[in-house]
């Protein structure tokens, strides 16, 4: 469900010699949205590809979007805005911008002016030389308070390296690039955005990922969306990331693990009471290891099944992956048509 405010015969399919598309998300950036689209524009002035600006507000309550339309038009900019209905969250609004590029290749970046627009040429250049499908930013000195924002990163990449495999030393930097046929093999949903590497690693090898030290900035209007609990959000995100990168397609092998774990532990519970009851002739009724065993059974049942169904599903799912987990209300452009 959305509204296209184009004209028809506007270049919205393929890439149309499109050679890169920036994608950034905004939410409530009313301050920092035309400032981010002058450096945007300046930064990529001596860029020798045709490149295109997407902003993606996301439900923003403040005069955010307002501020960008009023950049529609300006020579030498190529710019559309994708407003959606209410606020769905950072990784929704990547994925709808990212879906709506039309670039060869796709840069992101967040709204609030900490990310340096002048990274994304030599980015670029990179990514090229290398031969890479994404390349990612590293914001070696960051430009945050140290409780706030550098120790939840810290421990987040650490966690999300050690069990995802890919090591890189700043998963969260929205500074991107990627190769659009690549990235738009992958869905994003929930808040997964800072895990897009490890998404990446199930579409093409580790090896085609890799990093660049890029500049990062002290954040100068607004306020900061993140803290010190975003650490344990990511704990329970990283739990699903695990669970998607290895048991997506065979969830019955998860749960029924865990089902058959817990079915030998109360085998062996029931068998050492069966001995005592009717070999060594002792009374088990009141015993609370003989409830232990029977709740065990009665767990391992359930993990089976659980399986079972998940497996079902899965496979619904892979009948049909095409349903989105946001609604685009309007999207504006130069050739957009008046009300």
């Amino acid at each position: 469900m959305r509204t296209t405010v184009e004209l028809i015969g506007a270049d919205t399919g393929g890439t149309g010699g499109l050679e890169l598309s920036l994608v950034v998300p905004v939410f409530n950036e009313e301050e920092s949205v035309g400032p981010l689209i002058a450096r945007v524009q300046e930064a990529m002035a001596g860029y020798a590809g045709r490149w295109e600006l997407i902003l993606v507000d996301d439900g923003s309550t403040d005069a955010t979007l307002t501020a960008a339309r009023s950049a529609i038009g300006r020579e030498g900019l190529e710019l559309r805005i994708v407003a959606m209905q209410r606020n769905f969250g950072q990784t929704a609004a990547m994925q709808a911008g990212i879906t709506e590029a039309r670039g060869r290749l796709i840069a992101t970046l967040d709204g609030d002016l900490q990310n340096d627009p002048k990274d994304i040429p030599a980015m670029v250049a990179e990514l090229e030389r290398r031969e890479l499908d994404l390349l990612v930013g590293w914001r070696k000195n960051r430009q945050d308070g140290l409780v706030l924002r550098k120790i939840p990163s810290w421990i987040a990449n650490r966690l999300i390296g050690r069990i995802t495999g890919v090591r890189l030393h700043d998963y969260g930097c929205s500074l991107k690039i990627y190769r659009g046929s690549v990235i738009k093999q992958v869905r994003l949903m929930g808040e997964m955005h800072r895990f897009i590497p490890a998404w990446v690693a199930n579409v093409v090898p580790s090896s085609r990922i890799g990093e660049m030290p890029v500049t990062h900035h002290a954040r100068q209007h607004g306020v900061s969306k993140y803290g010190i609990s975003r650490t344990f959000r990511v704990i329970l995100d990283l739990l699903s990331v695990l669970f998607f990168m290895k048991f997506k397609a065979r969830p019955g092998h998860f749960f029924g693990s865990l089902g058959l774990g817990i079915g030998a532990l109360s085998a062996l519970i029931l068998f050492y009471l069966f001995i005592d009851k009717f070999i060594l002739g002792n009374d088990i009724g009141t015993r609370p290891l003989f409830l232990v065993g029977i709740m065990l059974f009665l767990s391992s049942v359930q993990m089976i099944t659980t399986g079972i169904l998940a497996e079902m599903l899965a496979r619904v799912y892979f009948k049909d992956d095409s349903s989105l987990s946001y609604v685009v209300r309007e999207i504006y452009s130069r050739d957009q048509q008046n009300p």
